[in-house]
């Protein structure tokens, strides 16, 4: 990847990636894990501050030049590393195997380097995972109806009857 200066440097990016997600190694394993695990068992601020430095890499990607469809992709992976990691311990352990930091580090390096602008793969992540939320955004309504038919008609009351 060629070179903005200061902080958003490739070395610096790589660097930041490899010590949020892989900087340590269990012994005799080939288990690795960054300060994003550990500071992920400091409840309400670990899981924040692990998102808060990933937001660096993602900061670069837009100052870089990377095409909007690959940060939302990078957004998606830190939301989920965060949302998930707010789960205790077992969010933890997600985190340690999920490594949004690597995976993001990887996508801003493979758009900065082939020079590929999206992809239909990017797009249909983002197509994807947009249907997904509305589906999830659509759950609680389907519920309140179902739950409010079942209620009125306990009571007697005819739920299709028009007022």
């Amino acid at each position: 990847m060629g070179g903005a200066g200061g902080l958003f440097r490739d070395e610096n990016l790589d660097l930041l990636s490899r010590a949020l997600d892989t900087w340590f190694r269990i012994p005799g394993t080939q288990i690795r894990f960054g300060l994003d695990g550990i500071v992920g068992f400091i409840p309400g601020f670990g899981d924040l501050a692990g998102g808060l430095a990933s937001g660096i890499i993602v900061l670069a990607a837009y100052f870089r030049g990377a095409p909007v469809v690959t940060i939302a992709r990078m957004i998606v992976n830190v939301g989920i590393e965060v949302g998930v990691g707010m789960v205790p311990v077992l969010g933890n352990l997600f985190d340690i195997g999920f490594r949004a930091n690597r995976r993001n580090y990887h996508l801003l390096e493979r758009t900065l380097l082939t020079g590929r602008r999206d992809t239909y793969k990017d797009w249909l992540f983002m197509a994807v995972l947009g249907a997904g939320l509305v589906l999830l955004a659509l759950v609680p309504f389907m519920l309140l109806t179902w739950l409010s038919i079942k209620v009125l008609g306990g009571l007697g009351i005819d739920a299709n009857r028009s007022f």
